[in-house]
């Protein structure tokens, strides 16, 4: 007998209104804006299927339209805030059986860490309605992948309710595992790094982080793995301080009075901006020593 394979669409939503970095998604990294070179890694990953940009109609990502044209990239323009209905009008119109999320603010993500996310859904999609690799997570972060079924999706866009539930996609999913099977995807190594490496951007020195990664890595292989960065990290303590004192930094801080499955372990409360005079109090990259 034959199956029908699913429709999987992978959505990576970027916009360039940042609070704390405006207009992040494109600064040059390697002689392409940000967005662009993620994308390229996405892409790489076998399983992604239909990949498209999740954009919104404010005028000021008419930038990002125009550069998803031209690099022959499709893009969807939705709500700005509304998070959570961007994701599922787009979805709704290419048709997807399976909905991947990441966020834009992912340059480093590992395309083996997104198919292997993908892999353990669909061998186990009656099993779970949701997986991801962030509850809990163990990846460095910055390697944000969330994988669904279109009605999944859709029940949280029919339901969900409170502000930060339509802003951030899926928290209506996942802290209701009394509704949903959740499932979840760890480092093979049983290692933790989420707290202590950033591999995302949001700061100014997440991007001299991330732009020294790429400097380092980039031209003997343009798909360079989360180990080969590790290992770099391992050996040059100056690019892993840039913005270590940024680790465990996330979104969760604002909402732990109303976030049920996050408990303030999971986060890094910022009690006023980052010194750059002060030295993280982390050892060799935050790696094990071999």
């Amino acid at each position: 007998m034959t199956h029908t394979q699913p429709h999987i669409v992978t959505i990576m939503q970027a916009r360039q209104g940042s609070s704390r970095l405006p207009g992040k998604v494109t600064l040059p990294l390697m002689g392409k804006p940000l967005f662009m070179r993620q994308l390229e890694r996405m892409k790489a990953a076998r399983l992604c299927g239909t990949l498209v940009v999740a954009t919104t109609t404010s005028p000021e990502d008419d930038s990002i339209a125009s550069l998803c044209v031209t690099e022959g990239i499709p893009c969807f323009r939705g709500h700005a805030t509304d998070l959570l209905d961007r994701h599922y009008q787009l979805a709704r119109e290419y048709r997807a059986d399976i909905v991947l999320k990441i966020p834009s603010d992912c340059p480093l993500i590992d395309p083996r860490v997104i198919d292997k996310v993908i892999g353990f859904f669909l061998d186990n999609r009656h099993l779970y309605d949701y997986v991801s690799n962030l509850h809990p997570a163990t990846y460095p972060d910055g390697n944000d992948v969330e994988i669904m079924p279109f009605n999944t999706l859709e029940q949280a866009w029919m339901q969900a309710e409170k502000l930060f539930e339509r802003e951030h996609t899926t928290p209506y999913i996942w802290e209701r595992p009394e509704l949903f099977r959740i499932g979840n995807v760890t480092m093979d190594s049983g290692d933790d790094y989420s707290l202590v490496h950033r591999w995302t951007i949001d700061y100014e020195e997440d991007y001299r982080f991330i732009k020294a990664v790429y400097e380092a890595l980039y031209e003997k292989d343009n798909l360079f793995s989360l180990e080969s960065i590790l290992e770099l990290l391992r050996r040059r303590n100056d690019i892993y301080t840039i913005n270590a004192g940024r680790a465990g930094v996330n979104w969760y801080r604002n909402h732990l009075d109303e976030l049920k499955t996050i408990s303030p372990s999971q986060t890094k409360i910022i009690e006023a901006e980052y010194d750059k005079t002060n030295s993280p109090a982390v050892d060799g990259a935050g790696l094990k020593s071999a």
